[in-house]
């Protein structure tokens, strides 16, 4: 089943062609990288999937339905998690405070219970989503951590409260901006094993951008390469990293180094 299909996506900023044309299928319950240099386009087409940033052209349909001209609340709410390159915490807030409130979005906690905060009622509630906020800390292991300021953490484990964040609102899709980005080996690994967990446990589909080529190998069902806004080759990770475009746009043409 193609959960999520991207059909003549463009945008353009003035003259510049972000993205050109671009086609891809992602299927439910698959890890599907968008890989490729830097100022390749992969952010933006992200963007423009999540909503955050409108298309020039082109359509969008998750779950078989034509979400192109929704708002990014909307598409949240039918199920699409962003995870940004940049980690998107809630400061002020401890490690737990940060996950309730992506629990939050998703309770049936209502009028009545912010009016009745004290009731057995309200505080059953409250604690089930406790529970909840707890058990995802303990996926990405920062359970230890609960009371912590979220701005204390060391980089890796903000990325991974990011990912629990998102875990809390409950998607279908997980929109993952290089997520690897500035971690050592152990980070690495750890959240590249975290991700496979995530697909493999809960049945989630992931659409991963990352330029970390050996990453995209260890993690991606099938992966499509852009240069310059242009999907240059899409198949396995195997595939396209032994295609030739693919080698170029990454290393250059070794009329590139005489040159230089």
């Amino acid at each position: 089943m193609k959960l999520l299909q991207v059909q003549g996506m463009n945008k353009r900023f003035g003259g510049l062609k972000a993205v050109s044309d671009l086609h891809f299928d992602v299927d439910k319950g698959e890890i599907f990288g968008l890989i490729g240099p830097n100022g390749a386009g992969k952010s933006t087409t992200l963007n423009m999937i999540d909503g955050s940033l409108s298309m020039t052209g082109g359509k969008i349909f998750f779950k078989g339905h034509d979400i192109s001209g929704l708002s990014p609340y909307k598409r949240a709410g039918l199920g699409i998690a962003r995870v940004f390159q940049r980690d998107v915490l809630f400061d002020s807030f401890t490690v737990l405070e940060n996950v309730l409130t992506g629990l939050h979005l998703n309770s049936n906690l209502g009028i009545k219970d912010a009016l009745m905060p004290f009731s057995p009622g309200t505080r059953k509630k409250e604690q089930d989503l406790e529970n909840k906020a707890m058990e995802l800390l303990d996926f990405v292991r920062l359970s230890d951590r609960p009371g912590m300021m979220a701005v204390n953490l060391p980089h890796g484990d903000q990325r991974s409260l990011g990912l629990a964040i998102a875990m809390a609102t409950n998607p279908d899709l997980y929109l993952l901006d290089e997520p690897l980005t500035g971690m050592n080996a152990e980070e690495t690994s750890f959240m590249m094993e975290t991700i496979n967990k995530l697909r493999d446990n809960m049945g989630v589909t992931i659409v991963v951008v990352e330029h970390n080529m050996k990453a995209v190998i260890g993690l991606c069902d099938r992966a499509a390469v852009l240069d310059y806004g242009v999907k240059i080759a899409e198949g396995t990770p195997s595939e396209v990293t032994a295609d030739e475009r693919v080698i170029e746009a990454y290393l250059g043409t070794e009329q590139d180094v005489v040159s230089s």
